[in-house]
């Protein structure tokens, strides 16, 4: 990347590839653009993306930076933050990137109240206006802050992640569909994948 920013093209691209847009996947566009400006896009496994959200700017960090769970390089922790660690394998380049609480600004606490209603009962049409209106506002705040006005940035936690192992298959002797070794239980002497595991430990 020879610039700090995605031009339009790209960022339609990675809107089409996610399905809609919305602040979740400016977020996640932002996220990118320091990757590719730090670290380039990720031939192979090079690059690595730990994310702690499985929210809508995934999808942008998937599409744009060549970091993907096919690959193995793209790897979910179920902490449900806003913070995304890239690792370059070749110098140990990393930073953990922590969106920033103020980002939303004043429209933030509106948004909140706005989407727990939404969850509850729906919206009226006047509230689905304004929902909207919202959500592009916070859109274009995210999009056009300083990239250190929208994260925090951080050393990472733990080390690079090991690169993906090709793993052994094995057959689940009560379902007979085939399962990766490291995701077998044994019960009764039986080779079982987890569902057929957790059906028969619940009886």
């Amino acid at each position: 990347m020879s610039t700090d920013r995605l031009n339009e093209e790209q960022i339609k691209q990675a809107t089409d590839f996610h399905g809609h847009w919305c602040p979740g996947l400016a977020i996640g566009i932002r996220a990118s653009e320091w990757a590719l400006k730090e670290m380039g896009k990720s031939p192979d496994e090079e690059i690595v993306a730990v994310v702690e959200t499985d929210m809508c700017g995934v999808d942008a960090i998937q599409y744009l930076t060549g970091c993907t769970f096919g690959k193995g390089n793209l790897i979910h922790r179920d902490y449900g933050k806003n913070a995304f660690t890239f690792y370059r394998r070749r110098d140990g380049k990393a930073a953990r990137l922590v969106l920033r609480p103020n980002i939303y600004g004043d429209a933030g606490p509106l948004m909140r109240k706005l989407h727990r209603k939404m969850q509850a009962e729906g919206l009226s049409e006047e509230e689905e206006k304004t929902w909207k209106e919202t959500r592009g506002a916070i859109s274009r705040r995210i999009m056009e802050s300083d990239v250190a006005e929208v994260f925090e940035f951080k050393s990472p936690g733990s080390p690079v992640p090991k690169k993906a192992r090709i793993l052994a298959g094995l057959t689940c002797e009560s379902c007979g569909e085939p399962v990766m070794e490291t995701r077998t239980r044994r019960f009764n002497d039986q080779v079982l994948c987890i569902p057929c595991f957790e059906t028969l430990e619940k009886r």
